[in-house]
């Protein structure tokens, strides 16, 4: 099984990177491929919504969004960590959701399914922000899960932890840990 890990976080060993290292515990343990990807550090340009997919699929765009294109392509499973900022996805991760027009032209302009392949498609999605009401976790569920539609992910599960800011506060949360673990776990399950 290949799972496809997507690192949102501008910060270096925040509080993201930890819930995503947490949760690809028991995926190594196991011994499934892992490909991640530190969007932060990626050159990937916005989209330019210029249409150049329409007829193709195929973002006109060369960057390193084509590795992500392949592994998306090849993979099973599917994590995104990610901080909340302003009620929404970051920065990072949006540029590479949004980039995904080319998968959204193909699935729906040009009625190509990526195919779901030996063990299904399955995604999830990891939050975490300072803010103490839940409308950022709703926000960025719903833009993750057009995202997991997007690139023909059926299924996702969402852990959100609110009220955690500083860097390294998720290691203070009493469940947050044991939770992204077991939902390591349950995303490699068939």
């Amino acid at each position: 099984m290949k799972v496809i890990a997507f690192y949102g976080s501008p910060r270096i060993n925040g509080n993201s990177e930890i819930l995503l290292n947490e949760a690809l515990k028991p995926i190594e343990a196991e011994g499934h491929e892992i490909i991640s990807f530190k969007l932060n550090t990626m050159n990937i340009k916005p989209c330019q919504n210029c249409g150049g997919c329409d007829k193709t699929g195929k973002c006109i765009i060369n960057d390193d969004m084509s590795e992500i294109y392949k592994a998306i392509r090849e993979g099973d499973r599917f994590i995104l960590a990610s901080p909340i900022f302003f009620f929404a996805l970051s920065a990072q991760s949006k540029i590479m959701l949004d980039r995904c027009q080319a998968f959204w032209s193909e699935k729906y302009l040009l009625k190509k399914v990526i195919p779901e392949g030996k063990y299904g498609r399955k995604g999830l999605l990891l939050l975490v922000g300072g803010m103490k009401r839940d409308i950022g976790i709703k926000c960025s569920e719903s833009t993750a899960k057009a995202f997991f539609r997007t690139i023909s992910v059926p299924t996702h599960e969402t852990l959100g932890y609110l009220g955690v800011d500083a860097k390294g506060d998720i290691l203070e949360h009493p469940t947050a840990l044991k939770e992204v673990y077991d939902g390591g776990k349950r995303l490699i399950e068939i």
